[in-house]
């Protein structure tokens, strides 16, 4: 990549990052991007399963077919960085990078658009509300695999504390399955100084809460990976009063389709048992999405890229809980996920902390591997 055209990605990652917008709500952010498309000169059709845009670039008679996807959503985070672009937009952060994803593959789209070694489509997917929106689904609800054709898919996450630039392609699982529930034990209110006329359900609760933590201990395979965090606890409106009802919120992350089906089958057996313990009701709700996993073929050809574009490669990371709904592409297309290396973490610098960077540097390295694994899906037999 040009030092010119650094520059440039630089420039746009930055206006990006001071203009955040939530996921489905990221209006301002494809307008971004459709203007700087058009600039390229690169032709696109926006309005993709909300405020998705998909660009297509086409060269000489092949007819095959390759996606590349980036994310396009902030956070509903503080950020607490001091730098000339942050954020603009009060309580909205890019804190997950996803600004130098959407910049990448802008860089990606310029790269191809000048490169006369490939044939065949490219199928750039600008991909809006990423992080829990539904985004992935409600572009394949729309129709992009159907009005904009291709054969397989990759995608990027840039990842602090590997080395900048390095591409670390897993085998095989990459994130976890991402799931959530939430427990409502409904009790019987009354005084706090009269417990006996009452139902507690702050006192089940709290028995709920540690008997949940046994489910990975007791009820998952020691070499399998699983893991229930609890994020919320609510109830209760007065110190002298015991409320009616308490709710909890939390997480789950599982890899293995049994696995998931076991803890969540744990987590009603033991609320519901819990609950009638302590004679009141417990009501479960449960939503949980897919685990990212790369297929073999596609896995040779990003490492392949990463060599080709003249970047380390890495095959010996293990795969992380966090969750991605890249994995939605991934149940209909053959695809790979590589991790980008952003470098070095900063102090407080991990994704989704409210001092994280992005980092430009690693903007050619981003959009050479898009451009080269787009190039080895073309090229490729399998």
């Amino acid at each position: 990549m040009n030092h010119d055209l650094h520059e440039t990605l630089t420039a746009w990652r930055r206006h990006l990052h001071a203009h955040p917008e939530l996921g489905r709500y990221e209006q301002a952010t494809s307008v971004f991007v459709q203007e700087k498309l058009t600039e390229l000169g690169v032709p696109f059709t926006p309005g993709v399963g909300g405020y998705g845009i998909v660009a297509t670039l086409s060269r000489g008679g092949s007819e095959r077919s390759v996606g590349l996807r980036a994310d396009m959503d902030a956070l509903p985070i503080v950020e607490a960085n001091d730098l000339p672009y942050t954020s603009q937009n009060p309580g909205v952060m890019h804190a997950c990078g996803h600004d130098g994803h959407t910049t990448a593959l802008l860089g990606a789209a310029a790269l191809l658009k000048e490169d006369p070694s490939w044939s065949g489509t490219v199928q750039l997917v600008f991909q809006p509300a990423e992080e829990g929106a539904g985004g992935a689904q409600a572009m394949l609800a729309d129709g992009i695999l159907e009005r904009f054709p291709m054969q397989r898919i990759f995608a990027l996450h840039n990842w602090p504390g590997l080395e900048a630039g390095t591409v670390a392609v897993h085998r095989g699982p990459v994130m976890s399955e991402p799931g959530r529930f939430r427990i409502t034990l409904n009790g019987k209110a009354g005084h706090g100084a009269l417990p006996e006329q009452a139902h507690d359900p702050i006192v089940a609760m709290g028995h709920l809460i540690v008997a949940l933590q046994t489910i990975v201990a007791r009820n998952v395979d020691p070499m399998e990976s699983a893991v229930v965090s609890i994020g919320q606890v609510h109830g209760g409106t007065a110190s002298n009063q015991i409320p009616s009802s308490v709710f909890i919120e939390g997480t789950f992350r599982t890899f293995v389709p049994a696995v998931r089906d076991r803890l969540l089958a744990r987590i009603r057996t033991i609320a519901e048992h819990v609950a009638a313990t302590f004679e009141m009701t417990a009501d479960v709700e449960i939503m949980h999405g897919s685990a990212t996993v790369n297929t073999p073929a596609e896995e040779e050809m990003a490492a392949a890229a990463g060599e080709a574009a003249g970047l380390a490669v890495r095959r010996d990371l293990k795969a992380s809980t966090t969750g991605e709904d890249f994995a939605h592409f991934l149940q209909r297309l053959p695809g790979c996920y590589i991790w980008m290396g952003n470098g070095p973490t900063a102090p407080n610098g991990e994704l989704h902390n409210n001092r994280y960077n992005f980092n430009d540097a690693i903007l050619p390295a981003a959009s050479g591997w898009l451009a080269a694994v787009a190039k080895q899906a073309l090229a490729s037999n399998a």
